[in-house]
């Protein structure tokens, strides 16, 4: 493989170019005049395109493999639905058309898609159960990838929560109240990397967790954070204590707190990739160690 283009080349997206640089050709697609200066200081050539318009897109050029990653504009179900599952129609449909179709295809979802599992254990044979409109666009586009991409070999990669620089977002951790429930992350920097194995690999998988594999309970993780910033204990409360202090208990953001589980890595490690960062625990010390706490 000696070229990739990246449809939606965003925080994760730029990391992806700045590991695969000087090893194979990187593209970043964006729409905005902003995210393409965002791009092109990443050092990737910079292309102007809309996942949704295939005349766009034509100004991509001919690569091996594909990675969208695109995000919404705004979070409402409708725009999800207009950019995963009307925009990885039109990429796949153009894509494919071409006479040097790509090789393979890997689009972000996430593990959000698993719904409420009561805290246990889930891994790529689970049953999804997408809690909101939202993620239920992001499972379609799961199975139009994996379904619709014909002779390109399409993979799902389910990310975690991401955390890395810039965004670790202590506060909400040292000074709570935190809600109780389970973390399932992955470093940034360990997320591009995954996608950057997932496509170098002779492996073809349906679908990859990228987790880091080793879930934390949040209040236990909070107080350690704490500890590590020299600060003490955060005041904590209950899934139930945070769900009535929402204005719509029913609502989408209620739905996704209770979704509960704890998302397993060993897939995503059987294909030889070991993240740097293997817990939120180490991931968050090297932050500590840099002066990140707030």
């Amino acid at each position: 493989m000696d070229s990739v283009a990246i449809l939606g080349c965003g925080w994760v997206g730029c990391e992806l170019g700045r590991i695969l640089a000087g090893r194979v050709r990187a593209v970043g697609v964006r729409r905005s005049d902003a995210g393409l200066e965002r791009v092109r200081g990443a050092g990737i050539d910079a292309v102007q395109a809309d996942l949704t318009d295939a005349d766009s897109l034509a100004r991509v050029p001919d690569v091996e493999a594909l990675v969208v990653a695109a995000t919404p504009d705004d979070r409402t179900a409708a725009a999800a639905r207009r950019l995963h599952v009307d925009g990885l129609r039109t990429a796949i449909d153009h894509f494919s058309g071409r006479e040097a179709p790509p090789d393979r295809l890997v689009y972000v979802s996430s593990t959000g898609v698993y719904g409420d599992h009561g805290g246990d254990w889930v891994d790529e044979s689970t049953e999804i159960d997408p809690p909101t409109a939202k993620l239920e666009a992001i499972a379609t586009a799961e199975r139009i990838t994996r379904e619709r991409s014909g002779a390109i070999d399409g993979t799902v990669a389910r990310f975690g929560g991401l955390y890395g620089p810039e965004r670790y977002r202590m506060a909400r951790y040292v000074e709570g109240p935190v809600t109780a429930g389970w973390l399932n992350s992955i470093h940034r920097d360990d997320a591009a990397g995954a996608i950057a194995h997932l496509i170098a690999t002779d492996a073809r998988p349906d679908i990859v967790n990228v987790v880091d594999g080793s879930p934390v309970e949040k209040h236990r993780f909070a107080d350690w954070l704490a500890e590590q910033c020299g600060r003490p204990q955060p005041p904590k409360r209950s899934v139930a204590e945070r769900i009535d202090a929402l204005d719509d208990p029913n609502g989408d953001r209620g739905a996704r707190i209770r979704a509960q589980k704890r998302v397993a890595g060993d897939r995503l490690r059987s294909l030889g990739f070991r993240p740097r960062c293997p817990s939120a625990r180490a991931g968050f010390a090297a932050a500590v160690a840099a002066g990140n706490c707030p």
